[in-house]
């Protein structure tokens, strides 16, 4: 029997949090076979399979803390029980257990294509009671069920499952959901009116929670307000849009705003510094890595595009795209969350209008962009008008950056949103 020790995930990591096993004890796997999640402060990492063998012991359960270096699960390879005829009928009879269920077309089979069922698992499932719960005590579910279960928030012991030896289906949790909401819990008590949920905080919120508050309290912040006419600028992204389509990329307006905050950044380089943790240096940083903060599925996330003084629009713009999917599902590269240079908050994709951002130490200064609202203004003629009226909200740290030079910057910015033909001038 081997060991498979948590590895060193890197960037200082020392624990995890087991979020789904992908097996239990007893399932066949095979080589590169995802076989758990695990969510670090960073990000959700998926680990696989060394080689083939059986599952013995699974150490860590689902939601609780595996330690860097602990053994995480045990098993025998097929090479260790080669010579073992027990261990090698359960495998002829889980090789059977597949075939049975590759002829039986039910939902959560292997007949399903993987690009529907992404967590699915390589190795054979085990046989089921009558009663809803397998071998292991596990109820019968899909991986796209489980996903599907966790974006309801549900539990798998909540819903009848109407399946094979009680699995539990899409069209049960479909049911379930429209169902009438005084219709009792199959799988816990009713929560009693004014009891207290405790979860434990953990992974990427608990990593959040300690990095505002050691920005908050050891960087003195500063705001800094300003209105920006971008009419023109959502013109001229509605031109580009279908030339963007035809080449598959969906093109927004933060690409435009960070390509235009790269150009101010390269007249005030204090913008793109990190002042050294003693305190008594400025380090001016040779690329604009521009973060974005994206409400993803672990958490906050606050991914960057890189060498952004580097990149045309479109380059901005598929960069954005995959960083924000990453995100959303959780699977963003550690990479891709490193050495950030200045950060960009968009609240008004969610409908905010004014915002008093926290800077993300180490970085000197941050904005949070509101929506964009279509207000009355008065032209160079006096008439009134309509225009396309953002609001932004700049947080500096005042030990480097002071109200005049974030004017100034901003001012720059602005220039480059509000007339972006401009910007035209400064592209290589």
């Amino acid at each position: 029997m081997s060991e498979f020790k948590l590895p060193d995930i890197g960037e200082g990591i020392v624990e995890c949090e087991v979020v789904e096993w992908r097996v239990s004890e007893g399932d066949m796997i095979v080589e590169d076979q995802p076989v758990v999640e695990v969510m670090t402060d960073k990000a959700l990492v998926e680990i696989t399979a060394p080689e083939a063998g059986r599952v013995t012991k699974l150490y860590v359960a689902q939601g609780e803390i595996a330690k860097v270096h602990a053994p995480l699960y045990a098993y025998v390879s097929d090479d260790d029980s080669a010579g073992d005829d027990a261990t090698q009928d359960g495998a002829q009879n889980v090789a059977q257990d597949v075939k049975q269920n590759a002829e039986e077309p039910v939902e959560g089979s292997m007949l399903e294509p993987l690009e529907a069922q992404p967590h699915a698992v390589a190795g054979a499932s085990r046989q089921h009671s009558s009663s809803g719960e397998g071998e292991y005590g596990r109820v019968p579910a899909s991986p796209a069920v489980r996903r599907l279960l966790r974006e309801h928030d549900l539990d798998l012991a909540q819903v009848p499952g109407s399946g094979k030896n009680g699995r539990v289906l899409k069209e049960d949790i479909a049911a379930w959901l429209t169902a009438e909401p005084s219709a009792p819990s199959s799988g816990q008590p009713a929560q009693e009116i004014g009891e207290v949920r405790v979860e434990p905080l953990r992974g990427m919120r608990a990593a959040m929670a300690k990095r505002m508050v050691a920005s908050a309290s050891t960087i003195p912040h500063f705001q800094y307000g300003e209105e920006i006419d971008v009419t023109e600028l959502v013109a001229l992204r509605e031109r580009l849009k279908p030339r963007a389509e035809a080449l598959e990329t969906r093109l927004t307006l933060m690409p435009f705003f960070m390509k235009a905050m790269a150009l101010a950044v390269a007249e005030f380089p204090i913008l793109n510094s990190q002042l050294s943790e003693s305190g008594d240096e400025i380090r001016y940083l040779p690329s604009c890595n521009i973060g974005m903060a994206v409400d993803g599925k672990a958490g906050l996330m606050v991914p960057n595009v890189k060498g952004v003084e580097r990149l045309s629009l479109l380059d901005i713009a598929r960069d954005i795209q995959r960083l924000t999917n990453d995100a959303r599902e959780g699977r963003v590269a550690q990479s891709d969350l490193k050495d950030g240079t200045i950060t960009i908050s968009n609240i008004g994709a969610l409908g905010g209008t004014y915002a008093a951002p926290i800077i993300n130490t180490p970085e000197v200064a941050i904005v949070a962009m509101g929506k964009t609202q279509w207000l009355p203004r008065f032209d160079d003629a006096g008439q009134v008008c309509r225009r396309a009226i953002m609001t932004v909200t700049w947080a500096g740290d005042h030990r480097l950056i002071d109200g005049g030079t974030i004017a100034r910057f901003c001012n720059l910015w602005k220039h480059y949103l509000t007339s972006p033909e401009t910007m035209l001038l400064h592209l290589s």
